[in-house]
Parts: C-alpha cells; structure tokens; sequence
C-alpha cells in the first residue's frame, strides 16, 4: 500500500509564498514519478507539476510556470512544490499523486493519490 501525506497549506495573501511537503511511504520510490494537481471549487482536477523521481525531469502548467518551482529529496521520500507569487485563482486543494516510471500530465495516469491539502489566497 502506497501513503502520499501532504502538508504546508494555508491561507496567504496574494503575492506572498507558500511550500507543500508530500511525505511518500509504503513502496521503494526509487523509480516513480511524482505529481501535483489541484482542484478549485466547481472546477475539474487540474495538472500543477510534476518531476520524475530519476533524473528529476521537471514539468509544469502554462498557469504556475515561473512561479511554483518542483523538487525531491530522495533520501527522505519526499516531494515539495515551493509556490512564490501566489494568485486568488491558485486557491484550490492541492493534492500529490505518484505512478511508476515517467510523469504524466492526465490524472487517470496516476494509481496514487493523497487526500490533500487547501491553499487559500486572499486579495
């Protein structure tokens, strides 16, 4: 059984920064990929990021390009998306996911999936 444990959410201000923790365990890492995706309030899951867990090939949403950055710290099993210059439309549920191999940018793609965590931006 794979667990995915996010944490980091909040309520910010616009402009301001936040950084999401998701703490993987259960299964050996060493070959998945690892993804974000959000969903806001009747809207569809939506594709934030993701990073390959070898190599660390990186990928990102026209949306969040140039202000959330990706990364992992393999040792710890953990994946982080460090969120700077944050907009009122970024408020959504973030949720980290993983699959085998190479990311993906569809939710179907991913067999694993935490239970969230809420990021607010105010104006």
């Amino acid at each position: 059984q794979v667990q995915l444990v996010e944490s980091g959410g909040g309520l910010v201000q616009a402009g301001g920064s936040l950084r999401l923790s998701c703490a993987a365990s259960g299964r050996t890492f060493s070959s998945y990929a690892m993804g974000w995706f959000r969903q806001a309030p009747g809207k569809e899951r939506e594709f934030v990021s993701a990073i390959n867990w070898i190599g660390g090939s990186t990928s990102y949403a026209d949306s969040v390009k140039g202000r959330f950055t990706i990364s992992r710290d393999n040792a710890k099993n953990t994946v982080y998306l460090q969120m700077n210059s944050l907009k009122t439309e970024d408020t959504a549920v973030y949720h980290c996911t993983a699959r085998p191999l190479v990311q993906s940018t569809r939710p179907q793609d991913y067999p694993y999936w935490g239970q969230g965590t809420q990021v607010t931006v105010s104006s």
